[in-house]
């Protein structure tokens, strides 16, 4: 099943009792009234059970593969896993509608399967390639999937409250009834960006839910040490944000509860804030030797793992089977094979592209938006496929030292080489100009 995750949380823990740690579940403020672990909520039809199973099974096989995968370095700069995590992430975004938005923070390749972005495009943007859905621009922290109205994980903590507040203010504008789902860090909740969105959200009376996964952790800093307040549902309200608490680990009491706060701030204009306690597996990214929380402390939250509780609530009902739930998590595991493969098939970026999208280019305010000083001859970004033959060899000679694919996929491709290109003669055409048979070649 998907839940035999082999995570290395607490490896580097000392022996000694750790009050820097978070503690057990029932160490966590107020749990008692929330129902924390208990069968809150009847189930679903059988198909939609099926589906959110299916989602947190997809999530978790995929952040262990990208585990793997940083580990062979195959993902560039820091990887944040959401493993532990995965029933807010699902009960949350199952509660949108299709013409709702999404924001996320840094650690959000769940939200993206969630929404339902692709993994290859996933896959394939955490490894820097062309075809990710971000182009390769993004990597793990920056995803981003229009189509399905994702905005995007933000690597400031708390930098995406401000501009989730401007998203809802441009539902609000355009009269729509759409809604904006603001995941943030339990770590966020201090930063001066929380206050000030909390006040504009409530004075323009927007209409946005703020979701705060609280893990238990600002990084390596237990809640207890980071917050003067650990109930974190009663942050907003000083700001005329009411909150509300639901069991993190529980994907039916996070949908329950984002549903009612989706629904007040969709109908009544009114934000609203929701707290959902959780913990995470892993680290706070894959660099973290996880010194600061104890192999026994993790043991006890896993004894709640999300996945485990749900698909066996669902064989217990019989909903589904065994050999069901086993199924479903070798199809997930099949979906990530295929994903890595498509990444690793997929081409990176071009050299020249470096640039490309970076500004909003116009003629009304001439000026060097970006300026390459690479090399001896500096130039202007925008214009990086202009350049001389020295930028050029220096950028060839960067990637080549950083090992960034073999040279023909770094490659410049200059409209030179391109013009020449088109002169020449076609693939599948023979030197007569006739086409040649599709069936002739093997």
């Amino acid at each position: 099943m998907a839940t035999k995750d082999a995570t290395q949380a607490g490896e580097g823990a000392k022996a000694q009792d750790h009050k820097d740690g978070a503690g057990a579940p029932a160490e966590v403020e107020k749990t008692d009234e929330i129902r924390f672990g208990e069968v809150k909520h009847g189930l679903p039809e059988q198909e939609t059970c099926r589906t959110v199973l299916k989602k947190m099974m997809l999530i978790r096989r995929f952040e262990e593969r990208a585990g793997e995968m940083y580990a062979k370095a195959k993902v560039g700069g820091f990887l944040h896993l959401c493993i532990g995590e995965e029933a807010t992430v699902v009960g949350a975004t199952q509660a949108l509608r299709e013409s709702d938005y999404l924001m996320s923070t840094y650690r959000e390749h769940g939200q993206a399967l969630a929404r339902g972005t692709h993994p290859n495009a996933v896959m394939a943007e955490l490894f820097g390639r062309e075809d990710g859905c971000s182009r390769g621009r993004g990597g793990s922290m920056h995803l981003f999937d229009w189509d399905r109205r994702f905005l995007g994980g933000y690597g400031i903590v708390g930098g995406s409250l401000p501009l989730s507040a401007g998203v809802a203010l441009a539902c609000d504008y355009l009269e729509t009834d759409d809604v904006i789902l603001s995941m943030m860090g339990d770590g966020a909740t201090n930063q001066g960006t929380f206050g000030e969105t909390m006040n504009f959200a409530a004075l323009w009376s927007l209409p946005v839910v703020f979701v705060i996964i609280n893990n238990q952790f600002g990084m390596g800093t237990a809640l207890h040490r980071h917050s003067a307040l650990t109930d974190l549902s009663l942050k907003s309200e000083g700001y005329g944000v009411p909150g509300t608490r639901c069991d993190g680990m529980d994907v039916l009491d996070v949908h329950s509860v984002v549903t009612k706060a989706l629904a007040c701030a969709r109908e009544e204009r009114k934000p609203q804030l929701v707290e959902a306690v959780t913990y995470r597996y892993r680290g706070h990214s894959m660099a973290d030797p996880e010194e600061y929380r104890s192999k026994e402390e993790v043991e006890e939250w896993r004894a709640r793992d999300p996945i485990h509780a749900f698909s066996r609530r669902l064989i217990d009902e019989d909903v589904i089977g065994e050999d069901e739930v086993e199924r479903l998590d070798k199809e997930a595991i099949e979906i990530i094979d295929e994903a890595v493969r498509f990444a690793d098939q997929s081409p990176f970026p071009e050299l020249d592209s470096l640039y490309d999208e970076v500004y909003v280019f116009t003629d009304d305010v001439p000026a060097w938006w970006t300026v390459d000083e690479r090399s001896p001859e500096p130039h202007r970004g925008e214009r990086e496929r202009e350049a001389g033959e020295v930028p050029h060899e220096l950028a060839e000679r960067g990637a080549a030292y950083a090992g960034v694919g073999d040279q023909q996929e770094r490659t410049r491709r200059s409209p030179r080489d391109q013009d020449a290109e088109g002169e020449q003669q076609g693939p599948g055409e023979e030197e007569d100009g006739e086409p040649e048979d599709e069936g002739s070649s093997g």
